[in-house]
């Protein structure tokens, strides 16, 4: 204790001499700061608690501001009405503390609506003082590992905390209301499939085997298919052992949502519908300012496919490439700077998923279908009937991020038994993100498989991209950190 502020020390020693419990069981309230701030002058009896984030001293009057997720309120401690308790408020009191009190609700000259306190109760000491402020670009890392301080001092990061919760909650309504079913599957497992990522790995010691954290819970939610669900959805959290960066977290939340009978088409109308229902329930308006663009999300989507679009920003029709070594080549050949730690062990798929990346996403600002991916980019999406070289699947694009990922399921046992060899062909010569073999998955599609249409969202992603926020991280709470002093 000895880097604890000796003045808040002694109060704590004068709240014992008191007799005054620091650290009290419990209050009970009857309204919260935000909806007291509406209660009419005079309504009596009124009980709120909250931190004490501001105090002012003026004669025979206290004033002080309290403070929670939600709200700010006024009280008033008069000397005169409180007698020796309005002393003793002065021995214990300190910024930061909390309090609960009781009294009468008045309104200011100035306009403020207070609480004239009757009585006090003193609910948990502040051995620490709260920072003042925040200073720009320096505090930044501070308020991502101290994220309880940032919350009591950046009414912003409150908002964010608060939107992020009825943004998810939003989305559970909707698909409830849909016919859809919540489910869990497993974060641990022994295969790292569902997306082309590179996992995080472990070893289980009971069992005496290696396991992956999930990277998406995609195969698992088709085998509840096959069991016999037909609308079905997880809000997950994923782990990707990939890069940091402004938009990326490695470990993640992710809604999944999966259709039996339906396709991709069929998602894109779901999809659709459930952003704007969001917006109309989260923010009260379709039209979101995001950096200089503002954007009405109630106008047309467009379409566009994958080869166009390349074709379009790089000059490349991709399908005149049958392989990543073509194809790097031709993107050297422009001039065409990509960013990988390993170009030339990325498959076609993947290769193509780094270069639209670069040349194409960032210009899409309107919100965006982008469809006709290539097959090798897609290992679990169903062949196009009219095209077998590209994937029934689309892409949501919102100012340059992807925000939902969806396809036509591939069904076909036979053909997913194909791609997934070749992936693990792909994975043995180096390329990190490509799937591993998951025979148990297989087994699984061999049991039978209706029509399957699904989709991926990510909640953080979404939140950064509707909010205009400059950091994925600023909207989670607690974001991985590298530990102080490494």
């Amino acid at each position: 204790m000895s880097d604890l502020p000796e003045y808040r020390l002694q109060k704590l020693a004068a709240l014992e001499e008191l007799g005054i419990q620091p650290w009290p069981e419990r209050f009970t309230s009857t309204h919260t700061l935000a909806a007291a701030t509406q209660l009419p002058d005079e309504t009596a009896d009124v009980q709120v608690a909250g931190r004490i984030v501001g105090l002012r001293k003026l004669g025979k009057l206290t004033f002080a501001h309290l403070q929670d997720l939600e709200g700010r309120l006024q009280i008033c401690l008069k000397r005169d009405n409180l007698g020796e308790a309005y002393k003793n408020f002065h021995k214990i009191i300190d910024i930061g503390d909390f309090v609960g009190v009781k009294g009468a609700m008045f309104t200011t000259k100035t306009g403020e609506k207070t609480v004239m306190v009757n009585e006090y109760s003193f609910l948990g000491k502040a051995l620490r003082e709260l920072p003042e402020k925040w200073h720009g670009l320096a505090d930044i890392e501070l308020r991502y590992r101290q994220r309880y301080l940032d919350l009591i001092t950046n009414e912003e990061s409150r908002r964010v905390a608060l939107l992020r919760s009825r943004l998810t909650k939003a989305i559970r309504n909707f698909l409830d209301g849909r016919g859809f079913i919540e489910v869990e599957t497993p974060v641990l497992t022994n295969q790292a499939s569902g997306a082309l990522a590179r996992p995080f790995q472990t070893h289980h010691n009971a069992l005496d085997i290696d396991v992956y954290l999930r990277i998406a819970p995609e195969t698992y939610l088709k085998r509840l298919v096959v069991g016999g669900f037909t609308h079905v959805y997880e809000i997950a959290r994923n782990f990707r052992n990939e890069g940091i960066s402004p938009v990326h977290l490695q470990d993640f939340t992710m809604i999944e949502g999966y259709s039996a009978y339906w396709n991709y088409q069929d998602n894109m109308r779901l999809m659709k519908d459930m952003i704007l229902h969001i917006l109309q329930t989260v923010f009260g308006t379709y039209e979101i300012q995001i950096g200089d663009n503002l954007i009405d999300f109630s106008q047309e989507w467009p379409t566009v496919t994958f080869r166009e679009l390349i074709l379009q920003d790089a000059g490349l029709d991709i399908n005149e490439y049958p392989d990543g070594k073509s194809l790097l080549a031709a993107i050297k050949s422009k001039g065409i700077q990509l960013e990988h730690e390993n170009l030339e062990a990325l498959g076609k798929g993947n290769l193509i998923d780094v270069l639209y990346k670069k040349v194409s996403r960032p210009k899409i600002i309107r919100p965006t279908f982008l469809t006709a991916h290539p097959i090798e980019l897609s290992p679990l999406a169903r062949r196009n009937d009219v095209d077998p070289s590209i994937a029934d699947r689309f892409q949501l694009l919102v100012n340059g991020a992807e925000i939902i990922n969806a396809y036509s399921e591939l069904v076909d046992p036979i053909d997913q038994r194909q791609r997934l060899e070749e992936q693990a062909r792909l994975r043995h010569q180096g390329d990190e993100e490509a799937m591993p073999l998951d025979n148990d998955y297989l087994r699984a599609m061999e049991h039978g498989m209706p029509p399957i249409s699904g989709w991926g969202m990510g909640i953080d992603r979404l939140l950064q991209v509707l909010l205009d926020l400059p950091n994925i991280r600023d909207g989670v709470l607690f974001p991985l950190m590298r530990p102080l002093g490494e």
